[in-house]
Formats: C-alpha cells, structure tokens, sequence
C-alpha cells in the first residue's frame, strides 16, 4: 500500500513537472505564421517590416520597392521573438502565380491567416483570394495601406482626414460587395499607430485560437503606450500562471528542484519582457539615433534592464530573492498534508512577487522611452 502511495504522488509530481515547463517554454515555443499577399507594388513588403519592428533600411529587413520584388514566399522572423514568423508572399496574379492556383503554389497549410494588402482599391484578383482562402477554412484580412499619402493629399485640397478616411473606406467596401462585405482596416506602414491598426489587433487576438494570442501581442512592435498595455496585461497574467507552476514543483520532494525551477523561471519570464518591450540595446540603439536622443543610456540607469542586457547578475539575483521563501518550504514539507500546503502558498506568492515587480520596472522603463521619444 505505501509503495503504491509513493508511486502516485511521484506519478502526479512528474505530470505537475511537465505542466509547469510547458507553461514556461510555452511563449518560446507557440509558433504564429502570419501571411502577408497582395497584388504587386501594394506595399506588402513595407507592412512586413513595419510589423517587425523595423525601416526598410534596417539590416535583415524585407526589401520593398514600385515593382515586384517578392519572387517566392520569404519567411522573416521576428528580431526579438522568433517563434512569430512573418511571410511575404508573391503578389497574386504575377506570371508565376496565378490567382487560380495561387493557394496552392505559396502552401496555404503553413499560415495562421491571411493578410491581403493593396495600395489604393481591392480589385478582382484580391477578391478571388479571399474566396479561396475561404473555401480552405482560414481567416483573412484586408488591410488598405498608404493610407497616410491619401489624407495628405486630400487635406492639401481642403479635405479634412476623416472625410477622406471615409472615402477610401466606401470605396474599397464597394469593391469587395460580393464577399459581404468584409472589414477593411486603413492603415500606414509609416506610423502603425495611427488609424485602423490598433483595431486589427484587436481583431486578430479576438480571433486567433487562445494558445497563440500570446504570441501575437508579445511581438507588436512598441509603437505607442496602447501596445505597450497590452503587453503589460498579458505578461501579469502569464506572471500568475507562472507562480501556479512554481507552487506545483513546490511539492515534489526532490531537494533543490523549485528554486532551480524558479530561478530558470524568473530568468526566462523576465528576459522575454525585456526584449517584447523593446528594451534590447539594438532596438532602443536605433530609435535613439532616430530621435537623437539619448534613449539607450536612459534606458540602462535601470539595474534590472542591465542585468538582463548583460546577461550576468539576473540570474544570482533571483536566487538570493527566491532561496530565503526556499528555505522555509523546504521546512513546511517536513510536515506532510498541512506542510505541502503552506509550501505550494509561500512558493506562489514570493514567485509572482518577484515576477510582477520585474515586469512593473521593466514596464516603467517602457513607458519612459516611449515618453522621451515622443510617441503617443
């Protein structure tokens, strides 16, 4: 009977373990392919860019020009979070992509959804597409880019934005009537966040399967404090999440595991929020020079974003926060029952102690750069 108790509880102790590591390997692993096609000179390559993060100067940026320049799908990781992958795909209705096989010839299988761009209005090609792409059980979207040069244009004629902004909206609705129609998102690779972009996020995360909101979020480029939000919200409640895992590997009776467990943990969570807020010396390098600001120095004076940075102290830090609440568990489980209990609450509470805190500086640190930058 005692052997058959003892089974059990290692048998939930290991099924405990590989809960808590997928939950922590999850951000890194949760792959999210997103398409991005068109017709050619729509500006898809520009939108690939602009949603890395990116100028199209920048190195390993996707190369735009008036003509064609996408010959096959190209798949661009994202400089920071490289589980996020953005394709730029063939324009349709090229010579060597048609639109009756296109699906087809850029293997549709391998995207999440997709996100049909023009430059001016949706034509018969675009709406074929759509038609495909649904006939295969996947999302699309339809993005209107240059949208800026339009406002421009029409403002310098006495036009103010959001009678032009109406406009093109009609005009393109007009265009796509046969498909319903569906929502148009008017956008400028220039400036994500002016007009409809923030709303097509909303969109997408709304309709994205849960296990691939995360990542979808995590990669937004920081762009304005909206963003920066709703990366704050999602990593506190991956922060508790996290802090469940660690109250789980509290209870299993190896020594020395929950604060390895912890730390690696604390060391992972912390460094993914650095990089998702844009902290990383090569993104706040460029928006520095960008600005002509000194962002990068100001952005250093915090401890936290130093010791991620310098991939050192981080690490030694969590351990001396976490091995004192570490010492007291490993007393409780000397009690069994009560003991586990208790154990798995101090394990809970300092985790995600530690884990909001850093997330909270490395926010404010954020919060501060899109502040001295100017960016609304």
């Amino acid at each position: 009977m005692d052997n058959q108790e003892e089974y059990q509880q290692n048998d939930s102790g290991e099924m405990t373990l590989e809960w808590a590591r997928e939950e922590v390997d999850r951000l890194d692993h949760v792959t999210l392919n997103i398409a991005v096609t068109g017709e050619s000179g729509s500006g898809k390559s520009a939108f690939v860019n602009a949603f890395r993060g990116l100028q199209d100067t920048d190195e390993g940026a996707a190369e735009t020009g008036v003509t064609e320049t996408t010959m096959e799908p190209t798949m661009y990781p994202h400089p920071t979070m490289p589980n996020v992958k953005i394709w730029d795909l063939p324009g349709i209705g090229s010579p060597m992509f048609k639109a009756e096989t296109y699906m087809k010839d850029v293997k549709y299988p391998n995207y999440d959804f997709f996100i049909i761009v023009s430059a001016s209005r949706f034509k018969e090609n675009d709406a074929i597409l759509a038609k495909e792409i649904m006939k295969k059980k996947k999302n699309f979207y339809f993005v209107r880019t240059k949208t800026d040069t339009d406002v421009s244009q029409e403002e310098r004629k006495g036009v103010g934005e959001e009678q032009t902004l109406q406009k093109i909206r009609k005009n393109c609705l007009e265009n796509l009537r046969t498909l319903g129609p569906p929502p148009v998102f008017l956008i400028t690779s220039n400036k994500l966040e002016r007009f409809d972009f923030p709303e097509l996020v909303n969109t997408l995360e709304r309709d994205l399967p849960y296990h691939k909101r995360d990542a979808l979020v995590m990669s937004l480029p920081v762009h304005s404090k909206e963003f920066l939000d709703k990366k704050y919200s999602r990593f506190k409640k991956t922060a508790w999440v996290l802090a469940t895992a660690s109250a789980g590997i509290t209870v299993i009776p190896v020594p020395g595991l929950s604060l390895a467990f912890d730390v690696a943990m604390v060391v992972s969570f912390l460094t993914k929020c650095y990089y998702s807020f844009g902290l990383n010396d090569g993104t706040l390098q460029k928006l520095s020079e960008r600005v002509n600001k000194p962002i990068l120095a100001k952005a250093r004076e915090s401890a936290l974003v130093m010791a991620i940075a310098e991939e050192s102290s981080l690490a030694a830090k969590a351990a001396a926060r976490l091995g004192a609440a570490g010492v007291v568990e490993a007393l409780c489980i000397l009690v069994p029952g009560p003991g586990n209990i208790a154990a798995a609450g101090i394990s809970f509470a300092t985790t995600q102690s530690v884990l909001l805190e850093g997330v909270k500086e490395l926010y404010s640190v954020a919060k501060g750069v899109i502040e001295m930058a100017e960016v609304k």
